[in-house]
């Protein structure tokens, strides 16, 4: 599963290029996510907006990733979920297990408030 990245002052955003995170390729989402991770300094934001459908495997990926950061120090957010996924979050209790926000740039104001302005100029 390829991935866009951006690094905003210590703050990684990574965005899944498919519409679905399933058993196909959730082992390719948690490497990718495990790969960047080194690269978060501060947070780690995984902005599913292009994600229409996420499975149960792709959550034990997020959720793999999760205890990775925590472990390297680094805080992790999930951002711009879609209606279903946020509904699947829900469902599954993830809504409560991971910090969620209605867009990157509220995550960044959040998580990395120095990196608004840069963000804010892609």
């Amino acid at each position: 599963m390829s991935c866009d990245q951006i690094i905003l002052d210590g703050a990684l955003v990574i965005a899944p290029r498919e519409g679905r995170i399933d058993l196909d390729n959730a082992d390719a989402f948690k490497a990718e996510l495990l790969a960047a991770l080194p690269k978060a300094a501060k947070a780690l934001i995984v902005d599913l907006s292009s994600v229409e459908y996420i499975s149960s495997a792709g959550l034990r990926s997020l959720m793999i990733a999760l205890k990775a950061a925590k472990a390297q120090g680094s805080v992790m957010a999930v951002a711009a979920l879609r209606p279903l996924t946020r509904e699947i979050f829900a469902i599954s209790r993830f809504d409560i297990v991971f910090v969620l926000f209605g867009s990157v740039r509220e995550a960044i104001e959040s998580l990395a408030p120095q990196a608004v302005a840069e963000f804010d100029a892609l």
